[in-house]
């Protein structure tokens, strides 16, 4: 049983960089499958300005390298490489990625989520130059502008909420007549002055040469086009957590995230498995959210490999 880790990590970010710092200090030696494109979401931030200890703000992917680094310096092997496959059907779990099959005592679910994004011209290059998917990470950088977001449901009012203590307006596109937002969220919204709303209109295009300059809007009902110019615009039609790896072997919720029989822990509905960051959470979504869940997933799981030793 040599070959057995004590601990194999799915997925890199600050949960998953964290689960690996605390377990290699408690001498488990994990195992880090990151992913090839290792990080997370703060791998496509620009500027992070809300991480506790950086008083001047800190790129994303450098805060990921730093996190990456020192989970290193305390033992944790981190393996660039995606997971294709897993089986918690039977002790020790099976891990297969790039070829491979790795065995754990226990496994840390890290994989985070990804916001949904429209898919048209210029989003892409735009992103984190104008282009955002999370206003409480960002709206900072926003103030005294104009900014638009897109989106008609909770998320979307939460964030045109939050951004109006920055901007000087708000526009809300949506590309329907009406909100899929709760009624109490549209009331709010529709109180608030600095809120305006675009209806029947939908996204062709974000436009900006380095730096988002304006929105193409074509008209839902006659196709016609015009362009708007804003100073920010915010992609706010929901997230997706990166589970469909664990579909069929461990419990999900009804959004697809890990579901969990005690929230207050990261257990799962599997012993020995667990869970951490934004694969479970789709309330907070925030790095230090992330990194304090990763904390308790390496906790819970060392404990539980004291109360199941030789398991």
């Amino acid at each position: 049983m040599d070959d057995v880790r004590e601990v194999i990590i799915i997925g890199s970010g600050p949960a998953g960089y964290t689960a690996a710092l605390y377990t290699s200090r408690a001498n488990l030696k994990p195992l880090v499958l990151a992913g090839y494109l290792s990080g997370g979401q703060l791998m496509i931030t620009t500027d992070v300005e809300n991480y506790p200890g950086f008083v001047d703000g800190i790129m994303g992917p450098e805060l990921m390298e730093l996190f990456k680094r020192q989970a290193e310096r305390f033992g944790a092997e981190v393996i660039p490489a995606d997971v294709e496959e897993v089986d918690f059907g039977s002790r020790p779990f099976r891990v297969m990625s790039a070829g491979k099959s790795y065995l754990g005592k226990t496994v840390i679910i890290a994989t985070g989520a990804q916001a949904k994004w429209l898919g048209v011209p210029g989003e892409q290059e735009l992103t984190g130059h104008g282009v955002s998917g999370c206003a409480t990470c960002d709206g900072f950088f926003f103030k005294g502008q104009e900014l638009a977001v897109i989106g008609g449901g909770d998320t979307a009012l939460e964030e045109a909420t939050f951004l109006t203590r920055f901007a000087t307006s708000v526009t809300l596109i949506h590309r329907r007549d009406q909100l899929r937002a709760s009624k109490a969220m549209q009331q709010r919204a529709q109180e608030n002055p600095k809120i305006k709303f675009r209806w029947n209109a939908e996204v062709v295009e974000f436009v900006g040469n380095g730096k988002l300059e304006s929105l193409r809007l074509k008209e839902v009902n006659t196709g016609r086009e015009s362009v708007q110019p804003f100073g920010g615009a915010f992609v706010a039609i929901g997230h997706e957590p990166n589970t469909k790896l664990f579909k069929g072997q461990i419990e999900l919720d009804e959004k697809g995230y890990i579901a969990s029989p005690d929230p207050s822990s990261t257990y799962t509905n599997i012993p020995g498995v667990f869970a951490a960051g934004d694969v479970r959470d789709h309330v907070y979504r925030q790095a230090v959210t992330a990194a304090g869940d990763g904390c308790k997933a390496a906790i819970d799981a060392e404990r539980w490999l004291e109360a199941n030793a030789g398991r």
